[in-house]
């Protein structure tokens, strides 16, 4: 209840007397958002207070859906890359002796290791890159 500010005023239109002499509308302002609701629609302060509220409950329940919606978009396009098949992930060259992961632009002359199983050259720095990325994202947000 401190991030909303409700403002009561006199509603418009037709009603005569009642609309002119009492205070029925509501306007709710959701302080952190800056998102705005008005209700006249009721003769009752306390009915248009309740419509008010659930508009603006509505409205960000709404606003935390998108936004879910692109990270998660955005994660996946992350994760799935560009969707092309042909994206070169890793490249082993045996007549030079290396292994380049396209991906962080890793060159390593050390592909006879790999072979024999020994990855944590290559994946390091992969994790390294990864959490940087994730670092990036939390600090952007």
């Amino acid at each position: 209840t401190n991030d909303l500010r409700i403002d009561t005023f006199r509603a418009s239109g037709a009603g005569g007397q009642h609309v002119n002499k009492t205070d029925s509308a509501v306007r709710i302002t959701h302080l952190p958002t800056g998102i705005v609701v008005e209700c006249q629609d009721e003769r009752s302060q306390h009915k248009n207070k309740a419509r008010a509220l659930a508009l603006l409950q509505a409205k960000l329940l709404s606003q935390a859906q998108e936004r879910q919606d692109r990270e998660r978009a955005a994660d996946r396009k992350l994760q799935v890359g560009s969707g092309d098949r042909s994206e070169r992930i890793r490249t082993y060259n045996f007549p030079q002796n290396r292994v380049t992961d396209h991906r962080i632009n890793l060159t390593l002359y050390k592909l006879d290791e790999v072979m024999e199983g020994d990855f944590d050259a290559v994946i390091d720095p992969l994790l390294q890159e990864y959490q940087a990325e994730q670092l990036a994202e939390l600090s952007a947000a």
